[in-house]
């Protein structure tokens, strides 16, 4: 049940999310679900069910790791660890820098409605408050896995490879050591996801303060520290890009990777903020969000699809017409390398992240309706996970990818994921009461 408490303001009426038991334990099923597909596809892996091409695809992804120049470190041998455990490994990497961008744009997304002084917003402003919920543990989860697993992920650590005369040797990887070396990469990461938790609890603690006492004082507080922020992200998400994925294919770089990057996180978080606002609006939460608020989500999430495609767009075209030999390996491993293992998901990506989004989303009527932007939702967040698999897979696992495993530890995290999510959105008003521009909110009209 929803609990209205009015004040002296009849719009300013303070909501309170009621968690049902039963949607606390659909979150553990979810998570229960991602366990047992997560040992299914570990167990067909250890005991190479379903991998009767397990042969040629190896011996495709060495064609292709010597046509990239990869050198000795390229074989399809894995270093240290066995399949199963390295395909666990990446995939818990995979997922958590998705999630991870999903929930920075919540923080990304509350600080561009506050320097654009962007009052519609302000009916779904907890929303993209609760998304950062994942950023802390988000963190713990990345640093743990990089010390653990960085030789399963990153070719660039393997032992010896920028040491010259050492078997390993690499000389393009070793003209990128002062970058790419251990002390260095763990400044950059703990700098990264200090700067946008700190911001992101810097935004929420200033909100929460505004509902206790009112007044414009944090709001123009929250507008200083939201410019910072922006700053700051600009610069940190286009170098987590590079340090998180793009440093997967190490020899392999782009100029545009990390906008294609940040567009990929980006609609995603406008999808998660709808897909939460449709599902407590249906559930008798959020009595102030109209189909107006769904309406600009909705065009937002429409439009940033296309702009993702422009971005994606652009640097395949670019890639393609310079048809240079370390560029366009990026593209030959997915659209036809290792047995054409990733042809499929390459063009399933542009369906479903692009025409799908467009095609449902053309009409106004279609940005109004919750049934057709569940749908299209949940489309988009899929799509994306898929199109962070495209990044990850080929530079890692090869031709030895699957998708039981995969699958399953993301379930895992998206069960964990909610249950933080919807325990910060119980901690306080669903709409802020005393914020500026709660009355422009309640008001608006498209």
């Amino acid at each position: 049940m929803t609990t209205l408490t009015h004040s002296d303001n009849p719009v300013a009426t303070a909501e309170h999310l009621q968690l049902p038991i039963g949607t606390r334990k659909l979150f553990t099923y979810i998570i229960g679900a991602g366990i047992l597909v997560m040992i299914l596809g570990l167990l067909a892996s250890i005991f190479h069910i379903g991998e009767e091409q397990h042969a040629a695809s190896a011996e495709a992804a060495n064609h292709l790791g010597a046509s990239a120049g990869h050198g000795a470190g390229a074989s399809v041998e894995h270093e240290g660890s066995p399949v199963w455990l390295k395909r666990l490994l990446v995939s818990i990497w995979h997922s958590n820098v998705f999630f991870i961008g999903v929930s920075v744009v919540g923080t990304v997304w509350m600080a561009i409605q506050y320097v654009a002084y962007a009052g519609w917003s302000v009916s779904v402003k907890r929303i993209s408050e609760a998304l950062s919920a994942w950023l802390l543990p988000g963190a713990v989860i990345m640093l743990v896995v990089f010390l653990l697993g960085r030789h399963d992920i990153f070719h660039w650590t393997h032992e010896g490879i920028m040491e010259k005369g050492n078997a390993n040797y690499d000389a393009i990887i070793a003209g990128k050591s002062g970058f790419l070396n251990l002390p260095f990469y763990l400044i950059r990461m703990v700098s990264y996801l200090a700067i946008w938790w700190i911001f992101s609890e810097r935004l929420r603690q200033l909100s929460l303060a505004e509902d206790l006492n009112g007044g414009t004082y944090y709001f123009h507080t929250s507008i200083k520290a939201s410019a910072l922020f922006l700053v700051l992200f600009a610069v940190t998400s286009s170098m987590a890009a590079w340090d998180w994925v793009m440093s997967v294919d190490t020899h392999w770089f782009s100029t545009m990777f990390g906008w294609y990057v940040f567009a990929s996180w980006w609609v995603s978080g406008i999808a998660a903020i709808l897909l939460i606002a449709i599902f407590l609006k249906q559930a008798g939460y959020l009595r102030l969000l109209t189909s107006n608020h769904l309406h600009d989500l909705a065009k937002l999430m429409f439009g940033f699809s296309i702009f993702w495609t422009y971005i994606w767009f652009s640097q395949f075209m670019l890639i393609w017409y310079a048809n240079l030999p370390e560029e366009a390996v990026y593209y030959n491993q997915r659209l036809g390398g290792f047995e054409g293992r990733y042809t499929w998901m390459f063009f399933f990506n542009l369906i479903i992240n692009f025409a799908f989004p467009f095609l449902a989303l053309m009409t106004r009527d279609a940005k109004r309706q919750m049934i057709i932007l569940k749908i299209v939702c949940i489309a988009v967040l899929v799509g994306h996970w898929s199109d962070f698999y495209l990044m990850f897979m080929p530079g890692t696992m090869k031709g030895e990818n699957g998708f039981l495993i995969e699958i399953g530890v993301a379930l895992i995290f998206l069960g964990a994921f909610l249950i933080l999510l919807t325990r910060r959105l119980t901690a306080a008003a669903l709409v802020p009461r005393h914020h500026p521009f709660l009355d422009e909110s309640v008001h608006h009209a498209t």
